[in-house]
């Protein structure tokens, strides 16, 4: 063979690997071997520097990626399917998303979001959905409680989640049940030491004190992610402001016979004209949530999403992006939220139809967004104090987790989208 035969063949692979070798799909879809850690590797890429997009309704959400060997490498690593994608091919898919017939859309991820995640240093008997997750995507967080929030430390992050939490000051109404287990008493101890070292008098006092400030994190264009009793608990406690909840055994001394009356819904983030639950034996806060009142067993327990204009309503879009539209319910201190306790200017993102419980919320304050999402651990119906951790090993397709993730990559956009 000629030299310039051999010239021109190298030519020719080099421009063959080239055309090769210009982006990388993570699809979204039900091909994915491991949809939880797709996002890890879309986080890391960010990270990296790499060109990132999440391509709308592309194959259940797909991530469109800069290529790079270390890229490609960490998926192979981290067991996430991939395709390479010659130039030719990735306009074929960007022209077929830019249609305005077709429902999707590209959003930019530049910002690799600074996550901090609000839960006590003590180990309590529970697991929370978010860090087991955040830790198997391999995305990573702080741990902030009361004493980091006080201090403003929240102002360094740009994406906060709520752990398992009562922002009453009620210590979650485990009183009935654990008051003489050693775990409820050391977490009332710590809570008491905590609110006096910060010049409160009450434990309920403080965590209003702590929620205030998350409302002026958000308010300030935060990002605020809550599940569970995180979710009308805080709630409840804005909207009691200046107004004692409690009973004796929580504050030392009782709560207001008047409470009821006192509340102002104009204080809370989603909900209004709930009624509170008072009796301190009860493990319940107030009606919005819905795990007393409803009729749903697991068999038939399902929960869905709704669909969103990826072109104008990216918010909802990107928050609902799957691989189902159907998600299997799980239960929780607060499941669900009662459909007529919702306020009317917030955008309900997945319920149980038929049953009047929205699942799944977003919303706005300020400059800022939140979303609320019922329920404990997508992956285990019906978790009990004491019980073992999910091992998302089993579960990397979950859907139900999936949704926790959008939330995480949300304020990764270039542009924070607004509601049309």
């Amino acid at each position: 063979m000629s030299l310039k035969k051999v010239y021109l063949l190298l030519c020719l692979m080099i421009f063959s690997f080239g055309l090769k070798a210009s982006s990388i799909l993570v699809y979204m879809d039900e091909d994915q071997k491991n949809h939880l850690k797709a996002y890890g590797i879309a986080y890391w890429s960010i990270q990296q520097k790499a060109g990132v997009s999440w391509l709308l309704n592309y194959r259940g959400g797909s991530f469109l990626l800069e290529y790079h060997k270390n890229i490609e490498d960490e998926c192979k690593t981290r067991g996430v399917s991939y395709q390479i994608l010659p130039d030719g091919k990735v306009t074929a898919i960007l022209n077929e998303i830019s249609d305005p017939e077709v429902n999707m859309e590209m959003v930019k991820l530049e910002k690799s979001p600074k996550i901090a995640v609000y839960s006590p240093k003590s180990k309590l008997p529970w697991d929370d959905a978010v860090t087991m997750v955040l830790r198997y995507a391999e995305i990573p967080y702080d741990v902030v409680y009361d004493d980091e929030v006080l201090k403003d430390k929240l102002s360094g992050y740009d994406w906060l989640h709520l752990h398992h939490e009562d922002f009453t000051g009620q210590y979650g109404r485990f009183w009935s049940s654990f008051r003489n287990a050693s775990w409820y008493r050391e977490d009332v101890k710590n809570q008491e030491a905590t609110a006096k070292r910060n010049g409160f008098t009450k434990v309920s006092e403080m965590k209003l004190a702590v929620a205030k400030r998350m409302k002026e994190f958000c308010a300030g264009g935060g990002f605020l992610f809550a599940m569970c009793s995180a979710t009308d608990s805080y709630d409840i406690a804005l909207s009691a402001e200046g107004v004692d909840i409690c009973e004796t055994m929580f504050d030392g001394d009782g709560a207001d016979p008047q409470a009821q009356s006192k509340i102002d819904y104009n204080k809370t983030f989603a909900f209004k004209n709930f009624k509170l639950d008072i009796n301190p034996n009860n493990y319940e806060f107030s009606d919005i949530d819905v795990t007393q009142t409803r009729t749903l067993i697991q068999s038939n327990d399902f929960f869905t999403l709704f669909d969103f204009s990826a072109k104008w309503d990216l918010v909802p879009a990107m928050l609902t992006q799957n691989h189902e539209k159907v998600i299997k319910g799980f239960m929780g201190q607060t499941t669900a939220f009662r459909k007529s306790l919702v306020k009317p200017n917030i955008t309900v993102l997945g319920e149980n139809k038929g049953s009047e419980e929205v699942r799944y919320l977003n919303g706005e304050i300020g400059k800022g967004q939140f979303t609320f999402y019922g329920g404990h651990d997508p992956e285990d119906y019906q978790h009990a104090v004491g019980d073992p951790p999910t091992d998302l090993n089993l579960h990397p397709n979950s859907p139900g987790y999936r949704l926790i993730l959008n939330n995480v990559l949300f304020p990764a956009a270039k542009k924070k989208p607004q509601k049309t």
